[in-house]
Formats: C-alpha cells, sequence, structure tokens
C-alpha cells in the first residue's frame, strides 16, 4: 500500500519561500511520477507540477511556472515542492500524488494519480 505524508506548509507573507515535502512508503519511488496538486476552499482540485521517475522529466502549472520548483531524492523516497515569490492566491492545501501506473511522461490530471496524501496547508498572507 502507497502511502504519502505532506509536511511544510505553513502561514507566510506574499514574496516569501516555502519548501514542502512528501514523504513516500509502500514503493520504490524512483519508477513512478510523483505530482503536487492544490485545492482552495469552494475550488477544484488543480495541478500543480509533476515530475518524472528519475527526475529527468517535470511539468507545471502556468500559474506557478517560474515561481516554484519540484524535485525528488529517491534514495531518501521524499518528493519536494521549492516555493518561490509566493502570492495570496497560492493559498490551498497542497496535496502529494503517486500514480498507480508507469507514465511515459508525467500527468497533470487528478484522473492520472491513484494514490494522494492529506495534504498540508499553506495560508499567503498580503
Amino acid at each position: 500500500q502507497v502511502q504519502l505524508v505532506e509536511s511544510g506548509g505553513g502561514l507566510v507573507q506574499a514574496g516569501d519561500s516555502l519548501r514542502l515535502s512528501c514523504s513516500v512508503s509502500g514503493r520504490t519511488s524512483g519508477r513512478y511520477t510523483m505530482g503536487w496538486f492544490r485545492q482552495a476552499p469552494g475550488k477544484e482540485r488543480e495541478f500543480v507540477a509533476a515530475i518524472s521517475g528519475r527526475g529527468s522529466s517535470t511539468s507545471y502549472a502556468a500559474s506557478v511556472k517560474g515561481r516554484f520548483t519540484i524535485s525528488r531524492d529517491n534514495g531518501e523516497n521524499t518528493v519536494f515542492l521549492q516555493m518561490s515569490s509566493v502570492k495570496p492566491e497560492d493559498t490551498a492545501v497542497y496535496l502529494c500524488a503517486a500514480p498507480g501506473k508507469l507514465w511515459l511522461s508525467p500527468p497533470t490530471m487528478v484522473s492520472g494519480y491513484d494514490y494522494w496524501g492529506q495534504g498540508t496547508q499553506v495560508t499567503v498572507s498580503s
């Protein structure tokens, strides 16, 4: 059973930086894509970033490209989301996600993932 546990969220001011972590257990993480999504109150879950199994390919939502960076440490079975120049509109619960199968390229849709963490709250004040 794949388990994902996020950490690193909190309350920050606009323009600050924050690093989220996702600890993966139950599988060898180096083969599978990993993704980050976020969900704000009253809104649908949306894609943020994804990374291939070996970290050679990444993709980002247009709203975070150039400000957020996804990375992974397969030796530690951990995926990171470095958030910089955060804005109030980045406020949301951030969720780590893992697919149940191998993908040729990192999927960007919710349906591409089968396992989800419980999420970590990020609140950005103006």
